[in-house]
């Protein structure tokens, strides 16, 4: 995620002057906010900010909203809270608010976004949820966190992207920038298996925008452009080629088409960088011999 700039009012700004408190809770009355978008805590982070927890106390107080019968939920700060239970601390400094679930969401979302701690598709589901749970338009929302409604609209097409490559990016075996440049090829019926190939490559961001770019192009080229007798058959009924292209590209791991004239054909195996073509070399050959005895 690309980093922001003075964002929207600031998270003071969040926080109703002459609304608030700050006592010192037990963390074990304090359960977690339902709506924290954020799924993912990295446990060697939350291990090192343990240890300067209980070292140094906790610095920075959560914020939290009382429960109708009971206790506490957050609002803010579920990443120090975790720490601060995990460093065995007896209580917490928490700043206390009045605000219902709309406020609640809004501050867990602004506060994530802050501090660049969602993943793209993280930070996508926060907007929509917001969005359908507060009544929010994108131009609303955008005010909220200080984006163009350009930019939140981008965010939430990633959305549109199917599942698996939407996991990908939450593994981070895609950034947000190549997830952006796949919207363009949503439809296409190869693009799971090119965000594969991108990430078994290591495919840069221009070098994927280049890739999709390449693929739009083919896929947009008027068939009338060719003579009828010259141009190349790939049907089903024509040998299975679109079933040996398949074949191929699964056992390549890139996109591979054949294609089939009068009397001749070819094989179009495409390839994104010289590592790329290095790795298809090698599978072709069958070759484990090292890069300085390649070709390239």
């Amino acid at each position: 995620m690309s980093a922001r700039g003075g964002l929207g009012r600031g998270l003071g700004a969040l926080i109703p002057a002459g609304a608030t408190s700050l006592e010192e809770i037990p963390p074990a009355a304090i359960v977690p906010n339902p709506h924290q978008p954020r799924k993912h805590f990295d446990p060697e982070g939350l291990n090192t900010l343990s240890a300067s927890i209980r070292q140094l106390g906790l610095l920075q107080p959560v914020v939290v909203r009382r429960r109708p019968n009971s206790g506490y939920e957050l609002v803010m700060g579920e990443r120090r809270w975790r720490a601060a239970r995990q460093a065995g601390l007896s209580t917490i400094p928490a700043l206390i608010i009045d605000t219902d679930d709309r406020g609640s969401l809004e501050r867990a979302i602004v506060e994530n976004v802050h501090r660049q701690d969602l993943n793209p598709i993280e930070e996508a589901a926060a907007y929509r949820q917001l969005v359908e749970e507060a009544g929010l338009t994108q131009e609303q929302l955008a005010e909220r966190v200080g984006l163009s409604r350009s930019t939140v609209g981008n965010v939430m097409r990633l959305l549109d992207l199917p599942d698996g490559i939407q996991a990908m990016v939450m593994q981070g075996k895609l950034s947000g920038g190549h997830a952006k440049a796949l919207l363009s090829l949503l439809g296409h019926p190869l693009l799971e298996r090119i965000a594969q190939r991108i990430a078994a490559s290591g495919l840069s961001v221009r070098e994927t925008e280049e890739l999709v770019r390449r693929e739009r192009e083919e896929r947009e080229e008027p068939a009338s452009l060719e003579a009828p007798d010259r141009r190349p058959s790939q049907s089903r009924g024509d040998g299975g080629l679109l079933e040996i292209s398949d074949a191929l590209s699964d056992q390549l791991e890139t996109r591979v088409v054949v294609t089939k004239g009068r009397g001749r054909g070819k094989i179009v195996i495409e390839f994104g960088s010289d590592e790329d073509l290095v790795r298809i070399w090698r599978r072709i050959s069958g070759s484990g011999r090292e890069a300085a005895t390649s070709p390239v």
